[in-house]
Parts: C-alpha cells; structure tokens; sequence
C-alpha cells in the first residue's frame, strides 16, 4: 500500500470504511475506486470463506486497505486470515485485558507474540519471508470490538494492552447486551459508546464503530470517533436500487 494503514489509524487520520459481505470481488474493487479508506471485509457474519477473502484484499488493490473481521479471537483464524495478507485484522467480542492480550500475540511472531510462520500472500510466497517475520508487527493493525457491556466495564484496560491499536464499537450487540437491543439512542447505549470514545482519548488511541447510516457516523465523528464504517455493501446496492425504482415510478 501507499501509506501502511496502521500508520495512518496511529496518526488518528479520518478513515471511512464500509463492511464487505459479498462474495464477488467485483463488489469490493468498486467500493475501494469509489474512495473509501478501508474496506471491513466480514467473515464473522458474511458468508465468506479463506480463498474468497484472499480475493476481495486483492481486489481492493492499493489505496484503500482491506480489514478483516474474523469469525472469533481464535489463534487458529488470526493465523490463517493474516496469511491472506490484510492490512489488520477486527476482532470480535474482546471483553477483556486477557482477551485482548490472546487476540495481539496471536498476531504477532515470537518473540512478540505466537503466531507461527508459514508461507502464503502475506509473505509475497517465500520471497519476502524475512522481511515479512521481522515487520510485520509493525505493519499489522489489531482492533478488538467493543460491543457487550462487560468490554464497556473493562474499557481501560483493554485499550492498555500493548499492540490494541483501537477499539471499534459494536453498537448493535452492545444494545442488546445492555438490554436495549437496536434502540441506539437510548440513554444506556448513548452513555457506553461515548463511555469508549472517552478512554480512546484518554489513552491516545483511535476510536472506530460501525454505522448503519450516515446520520448516526456524523454523530458520532462528532465526538471523537474517527475509524467509521458506514453501511454494508448490500445495504448500498438495495438503498441505491430502491432509490432508482421509487423515482421512475413516482
């Protein structure tokens, strides 16, 4: 990539992104040229699989960075989707310091951490090795979700880990964790994400979160957050569809 996205979240630059669910690669390289910073490509709930995501990072080519949400903080999955070679790598449902720290070394090569080497996209296939083993830690970004109520308590010392790069809010799961599922304008929702966007800044450390539409993104880029992903790649071709057929047959 031009500028290595990790430096670019450590400099707390706006990055927009969307969420990738598609399985064609098509669908990504037209998200990356219409200028998003980051493309969220999903494996936790899209229907994707290991050579499918290996498409959708090539296919958003080199200006917007390709992150994957794996399935679950599983060594297994870190492994294998950071063979892929993803600018970094989301991962869900971190609650705590310890899970935070299980997601960073799983990330990492020893002595850093315990991911262990193999060769594949990442690696260039064998002819970058060295330079990938000794870099790598450097150029990987490590960002745990933030959405149950028990990741909101333990804020501060998730966001303390070494290698936590930033924390990106799960509103939805986080709603209903807190007992208010999709209602997030209520008071308790309102109170938890801003409650993360606080100990972000508190820590010096980006504050991402996924938006379903543009209107709650400016909300919230309002208070500090500025790793946003907005909408899905679905949502954008059914909107935009909608949009088209409501105005011919009005």
């Amino acid at each position: 990539m031009t500028q290595f996205f990790r430096d670019r979240l450590l400099a707390n630059e706006p990055l927009l992104g969307t969420v990738v669910t598609l399985a064609t690669p098509q669908a990504a390289e037209a998200l990356a040229v219409a200028g998003y910073d980051w493309l969220w490509i999903d494996m936790e709930h899209g229907p994707l699989d290991l050579a499918t995501v290996q498409s959708l990072i090539i296919a958003t080519g080199s200006e917007c960075a390709p992150i994957v949400r794996v399935p679950a903080n599983d060594e297994v999955w870190l492994k294998r989707v950071l063979d892929l070679g993803p600018a970094g790598v989301i991962v869900p449902h971190v609650n705590s310091a310890d899970e935070a720290r299980a997601a960073v070394s799983a990330c990492r090569y020893p002595p850093r951490g315990t991911r262990s080497a193999g060769i594949g996209r990442a690696q260039s296939y064998g002819a970058g090795m060295l330079d990938y083993l000794a870099n790598a830690h450097e150029r990987i970004a490590v960002m745990p979700q933030i959405e149950h109520a028990d990741s909101v308590e333990e804020i501060h010392e998730i966001l303390a880990v070494d290698g936590v790069d930033c924390a990106v809010v799960g509103p939805f799961d986080l709603s209903a964790s807190l007992g208010h599922p999709g209602a997030l304008d209520h008071p308790d929702v309102v109170a938890a994400i801003r409650r993360v966007g606080e100990a972000c800044a508190k820590a010096d450390k980006p504050a991402g979160l996924f938006a379903g539409g543009v209107e709650f993104a400016q909300t919230w880029r309002e208070e500090g957050f500025r790793v946003i992903a907005i909408g899905a790649d679905v949502a954008l071709l059914s909107g935009a569809a909608a949009v088209q057929l409501g105005a011919m047959r009005s």
